[in-house]
């Protein structure tokens, strides 16, 4: 009967678990800001082209 009152903003499990998934959100939040997948692709695609021209031109050196 006398239990005692839980404080407004203890820590219970389905708290963690909205804290959990709330930074999740914020983190797909982010990389989708900051070009998601798109930007993969483009790097993948430029890489592949950089190896395409390398192969192609097999006497000369690549710039660094």
């Amino acid at each position: 009967m006398d239990e005692p009152k839980q404080k407004p903003f203890a820590l219970n499990q389905g708290r963690v678990i909205m804290l959990i998934l709330g930074a999740v959100l914020v983190l797909i939040a982010i990389s989708t800001a900051m070009g998601g997948l798109s930007s993969y692709q483009q790097l993948k695609q430029a890489a592949n082209e950089a190896k395409a021209e390398a192969e192609a031109a097999p006497g000369a050196t690549p710039a660094q």
